[in-house]
C-alpha cells in the first residue's frame, strides 16, 4: 500500500508502528543464572551482562539472524571501563564486545527463520565446556530441551584440562583431526568423551545429525546456567 493512502501519514507514527512490527517478530531470550556462583552472560548479537545467582537478562534477535550464540565467563574482574578479563569465556578483555569468546566455553547457538521458516538452535562443546547449560523452546509451538549438565569438569582428560574448565580438542591441538578444517573428519576418543556425557550436544564440528535441532520461527527461548 503506497504510503500515501495509509493511516500513518506521520512520519513519526509511522517510525513507530514499524517499531513495533519488528518487535513483534523478534525471538526472545530470557538468560537466567542459578549457578551458585556469579557469571557474566555473554551473546552475540547481545553484548554482555554481569548475572548473580537468580538474575535473568532478556536480550532479542531479529529473524534471519545468524551465527548466534550465548555463553557464560567464570572469574571475571573488570574495572569501571568494563575493561578485565575473564577466566573462562573472555570477550577479548571487555564486559560487552562483539565477537566470540575464548575456550573453554559452553555455547548455545542459533540461527533464526532459516530454511522453511524455521529456526535452528543446537549447543555445543567443541570449544570445551565451563558451566552446565539447558537451551531451549518456551513456546506452545515447540518443545525443544538441549542439556548439558555432566560433571564434565570433575572428568576431563588430563589433555583438555584447564583453570575453570575443561577444553575442547579443537582449541587445545589446533589440527585438521580435531577442527575438520578440509571438511574431512569424524569422531575421537576426546569428541566422544563430551557426546557420552552430553549426547544432545555438538562434540566435534562434523557432529550435525545428532546435534542439531529445530522449531517454528517466532518461537522464544531460555538458557539457563547451572539448570
Amino acid at each position: 500500500m503506497p504510503l500515501g493512502n495509509s493511516r500513518y501519514e506521520n512520519s513519526s507514527e509511522f517510525s513507530l508502528f514499524l517499531l513495533s512490527f519488528t518487535l513483534a517478530h523478534a525471538a526472545k531470550f530470557d538468560i537466567t543464572n542459578k549457578c551458585s556462583f556469579t557469571v557474566w552472560a555473554a551473546a552475540v548479537p547481545g553484548g554482555g551482562r554481569k548475572l548473580d545467582n537468580g538474575q535473568t537478562w532478556t536480550i532479542t534477535a531479529e529473524p534471519g539472524t545468524t551465527a548466534a550464540r550465548i555463553w557464560a565467563r567464570t572469574n571475571c574482574n573488570f574495572d569501571a571501563s568494563g575493561r578485565g578479563k575473564c577466566e573462562t569465556g573472555d570477550y577479548n578483555g571487555l564486559l560487552e564486545y562483539q565477537g566470540y569468546g575464548a575456550a573453554p566455553n559452553t555455547l548455545a547457538e542459533y540461527a533464526l527463520k532459516q530454511f522453511n521458516d524455521l529456526d535452528f538452535i543446537d549447543m555445543s562443546n567443541i570449544d570445551g565446556f565451563n558451566v552446565p547449560m539447558e537451551f531451549s523452546s518456551v513456546s506452545p509451538g515447540c518443545n525443544r530441551v538441549i542439556k548439558c549438565t555432566a560433571n564434565i569438569i570433575g572428568e576431563c582428560p588430563n589433555e583438555l584440562k584447564v583453570p575453570g574448565g575443561c577444553n575442547g580438542a579443537c582449541p587445545v591441538f589446533k589440527t585438521d583431526e580435531y577442527c575438520c578444517n578440509s571438511g574431512n573428519c569424524g569422531p575421537t576418543n576426546f569428541s566422544r568423551f563430551f557426546k557420552d556425557r552430553c549426547p544432545d550436544v555438538y562434540s566435534y564440528p562434523k557432529d550435525d545429525k545428532t546435534s542439531v535441532f529445530t522449531c517454528p520461527s517466532g518461537t522464544d527461548y531460555k538458557v539457563v546456567f547451572c539448570p
